[in-house]
């Protein structure tokens, strides 16, 4: 093979590779789902939205039978509901991307 086919080779090659690893990722469907939760004190409310979270994910996966799935990193936003000055109660919302191969 000369200088000249072997360049077109290794060019072609790796316009392919890009290709075929762009099919791969484009096939990977993604959406964010969410859970909140209301009470007292904020701590509360931030451990449980990520806990229930993790439980809706898990049911809305199986729902749509989804066995392999990756999520993303979960974030957790709060808002004051009520200040009564001697107790305080929030409102949660936990979110994530979940991820998964169609």
């Amino acid at each position: 093979m000369s200088r000249s086919s072997a360049f077109w080779a290794t060019r072609l090659f790796a316009a392919a590779a890009i290709i075929v690893g762009g099919t791969a990722v484009a096939s990977a469907k993604c959406t964010k789902l969410g859970f909140s939760v209301n009470d007292y004190g904020k701590d509360g409310p931030t451990r449980d939205a990520k806990d229930l979270l993790d439980k809706y994910v898990v049911k809305w996966t199986a729902e749509r039978g989804i066995k392999k799935y990756t999520t993303g990193k979960k974030d957790v936003t709060c808002e004051l509901f009520l200040d009564f000055g001697f107790f305080d109660e929030h409102t949660c919302k936990a979110t994530t991307t979940v991820c998964w191969s169609s």
